[in-house]
């Protein structure tokens, strides 16, 4: 027996994604994401300086965030099958994230911004979970 016997793995396991699958879940970004609209409907109803200021630090850590939990899950969850069976995910998640960015509800307070990425989400949601049950 060689030391390469010893240090052998006894055990294999494989996943479609790097951890088993309850690590992934578009909820982290909607979460965020509504988060977000809310403070945009917020601002519309304060403007007082000071709050404005601090909501709009807020808004911009949380569409930070909504980029984040997307990523993760573009980068991370989605393989190369997903890709061909819906092949407007990669456009979807480009859109979602540019929602979240500077052009969309980390730059504006308008909540039709919050909406709009919510509404990119909720795609995303629906892709994902039938990928969940075809696992």
């Amino acid at each position: 027996m060689g030391l390469s016997d010893v240090f052998r793995p006894r055990l294999q396991a494989s996943a479609h994604c790097d951890l088993p699958c309850g690590v992934y879940d578009p909820a982290q970004a909607r979460i965020e994401a509504e988060s977000v609209k809310a403070i945009q409907e917020k601002m519309a109803n304060d403007d007082a300086p000071e709050f404005q200021a601090r909501a709009i630090e807020i808004k911009e850590q949380r569409s930070d965030l909504v980029k984040h939990h997307l990523w993760v899950l573009w980068t991370d969850y989605f393989k190369p099958p997903h890709f061909e069976k819906y092949p407007e995910l990669h456009e979807l998640f480009n859109k979602a994230t540019k929602a979240a960015g500077a052009s969309g509800t980390k730059g504006s307070s308008d909540p039709a911004t919050g909406q709009e990425l919510l509404d990119y989400i909720v795609q995303i949601d629906k892709i994902f979970w039938e990928t969940k049950q075809a696992a």
